[in-house]
This record gives structure tokens, C-alpha cells and sequence, in this order.
């Protein structure tokens, strides 16, 4: 299976959920309902994630900053196509 690891961008405290790509620097930003505390927000990252690319999701670095590290069990391509869906 292949794996990609991508950086992440949190905002927090939003009224829905909603994930888009800055292709630019190949970043995903993801707003999340959740705040960032006693883990919370990393809990719905990762449920979210898993969510809408139906594969194993992991954060490799930054558990308690907004710029994260994931790594998702798709390939590249996958991830751009799902979210440009």
C-alpha cells in the first residue's frame, strides 16, 4: 500500500468541517469544529481524514501545533482527486 505524507494546516473552532489543498505548496488546510484541547482536535483530524479517503491516517509531527504532519495510506493522486471532488 502505498503512503503519502502530507502537511497540514489547522484552523480550529469552525462550524463545519472542511478540507481544501493549496497546490501551490501542496498543503492541506482543514477546518475542524473541535478547539485544540486535551486532544480533541487530533482526534477529529484523523477521524475526518480517514473519513473521506477510507484508509489508515496517522500525525507524524506537530500533535500540539496548528501545522501538522500526516500520513495517509493512498497515493498522492488519490488524495488530490478525492478532495477536488
Amino acid at each position: 500500500m502505498e503512503k503519502t505524507v502530507m502537511k497540514l494546516k489547522v484552523s480550529t473552532g469552525k462550524t463545519s468541517v472542511q478540507l481544501k489543498l493549496d497546490e501551490n505548496e501542496e498543503v492541506l488546510l482543514i477546518d475542524i469544529k473541535s478547539n485544540p484541547e486535551k486532544g480533541k482536535a487530533n482526534k477529529e483530524i484523523i477521524k475526518e481524514l480517514k473519513k473521506l479517503f477510507k484508509s489508515e491516517v496517522k500525525i507524524l509531527s506537530g500533535l500540539k501545533n496548528k501545522k501538522k504532519v500526516v500520513e495517509i495510506c493512498s497515493s498522492k493522486e488519490k488524495i488530490f482527486n478525492k478532495i477536488k471532488s
